[in-house]
């Protein structure tokens, strides 16, 4: 149910209709059983129409949408709060949190245009033991990754748009971080380049989102040293949360670079970890080019020329109770610094949004349309 409550002139036709057609019924002296059935038809659809959350009611085009008391969108357009019981609401806070029943709630007010659900608690501390994001990937369309193509989205209530659904238990980590490293999950690493630390970078020359060195050391006897920005130290899942920008073999398994952009990549074959600060052991380091990933997995298709380049996403903000106001504001604040094409506002320090972190190459847009809406 929306906001608009003014009741549609299909419905008062309706009553127009029943009037005319009982009239008729009584004076034509028909049998009172097809009388009964008639009535019960018409009373059937009326309750039909009133049970369809697309019906004709007209969407206001400012201010807040309430579709029911549990799922509303709030003025800006951005953010949906979607209030869950407590028991649904805790199996998100232990890993468990149903995400179906969020995106086939979205569905059934929104439209399909969405790449991205991104799911968030408003935990004001992280949870003990659970995991800071967790990016559900839904469909791969892409290939030369590594990885089959494969499309789930069906299952989650989509006709095919949607790509991951991305879980974090803080709304703060929009900008803090793991945001970057989530979305980076939708095209890495499938296997593009070998690694011991499933779906990340590991120890390799990325230094991207998924982990990876810029620089290493050889300290003789199979040692290294591994480092980020002249550090010693580098992470083999993440880096620096949305501290850093997206590597070159990110940008490329996103469409962003062409393979004659992307520079030979170093491998650690069999890696230790033999320190906290980046030092490990190998028995080799590899080295492989663009064109070994070419031969071995394909070139990337689509290309960069065909690559899509922006991508929307429909916030939900998981509760037991509506948000209050406020925290709608700091969450909007954020997702608005996350998708501006330029520098994000001077609160957010250093923290690099998603135009800086793929170099200026691809946009995120958090903006529900007003066509969207059913």
């Amino acid at each position: 149910m929306k906001t608009i409550r003014q009741q549609p002139i299909s419905f008062k036709l309706s009553y127009l209709f029943v009037f005319a057609f009982l009239i008729i019924i009584a004076s034509c002296s028909k049998d009172a059983t097809i009388l009964t059935e008639q009535e019960d038809a018409i009373e059937m659809n009326d309750d039909s129409s009133n049970d369809d959350p697309s019906d004709n009611t007209e969407i206001p085009t400012t201010g807040e949408v309430v579709f029911d008391q549990n799922f509303t969108l709030d003025a800006s357009r951005s953010v949906a709060n979607y209030v869950l019981s407590q028991s649904d609401y805790n199996q998100f806070l232990e890993g468990e949190g149903n995400i179906t029943q969020v995106a086939e709630k979205a569905y059934q007010y929104l439209a399909d245009d969405f790449d991205y659900i991104i799911i968030l608690s408003v935990e004001a501390t992280q949870p003990s033991g659970l995991f800071y994001g967790r990016s559900h990937l839904i469909q791969n369309h892409v290939q030369g990754l590594g990885s089959n193509t494969y499309n789930n989205s069906a299952a989650y209530g989509s006709a095919g748009k949607l790509k991951s659904i991305i879980y974090m238990p803080r709304t703060e980590y929009i900008k803090s971080g793991p945001f970057l490293h989530e979305i980076a999950h939708s095209w890495g690493n499938k296997g593009i380049i070998p690694t011991t630390v499933g779906g990340h970078w590991g120890y390799a020359s990325i230094a991207g989102q998924l982990g990876g060195f810029d620089e290493i050391e050889d300290l003789g006897n199979n040692s290294y040293q591994g480092k980020l920005n002249g550090q010693n130290g580098f992470g083999f899942f993440a880096n620096g949360g949305n501290s850093i920008v997206y590597g070159d073999l990110e940008l490329y398994t996103m469409g962003l670079i062409g393979a004659d952009e992307l520079e030979p990549i170093q491998v650690a074959v069999n890696p230790v970890k033999i320190s906290d600060f980046g030092g490990f052991s190998a028995d080799a380091i590899e080295t492989y080019t663009a064109q070994d990933l070419i031969n071995e997995h394909g070139a990337r298709v689509p290309s960069v020329a065909d690559s899509q380049k922006s991508f929307k996403a429909l916030t939900v903000v998981i509760s037991t109770e509506a948000i209050p106001q406020d925290k709608i504001d700091d969450i909007t604040f954020d997702l608005d610094n996350f998708s501006i094409q330029g520098n994000p506002h001077e609160k957010w320090g250093n923290t690099k949004n998603f135009w800086l972190a793929t170099k200026e190459k691809a946009t995120f847009d958090f903006t529900v349309a007003q066509g969207s809406i059913k």
